[in-house]
């Protein structure tokens, strides 16, 4: 697995700053996590989203093509940083929220 955090640089209330993915080999999201700038929380998953949080239809573009775009900074993540942003995005809300 591989764990990519993104910060996006805006001024839209409804759109999160912090983007946290866990990709497969192809690059496919899994489980993702937003933090909006509120301190609000979405998650998505194969089973379950919360917060209109919503995985990728395609493979996530590799961090070099990301980053040429001066309004997403990708920063350095790992398994343990995302999994506690999941626990803490997803604790309380069933499978089916």
């Amino acid at each position: 697995m591989n764990y990519l955090k993104v910060r996006w640089l805006h001024d839209f209330p409804e759109e999160p700053k912090l983007l946290l993915s866990e990709l497969d080999v192809d690059r496919y999201e899994i489980r993702k996590v937003e933090l909006f700038g509120d301190g609000r929380l979405g998650f998505a998953s194969s089973e379950a989203s919360f917060g209109g949080t919503e995985l990728g239809e395609g493979p996530i573009p590799m961090e070099g093509q990301i980053s040429q775009d001066p309004q997403f900074v990708v920063e350095r993540t790992d398994l343990e940083e995302f999994e506690a942003l999941w626990l803490k995005a997803t604790i309380g809300h069933s499978e089916s929220s």
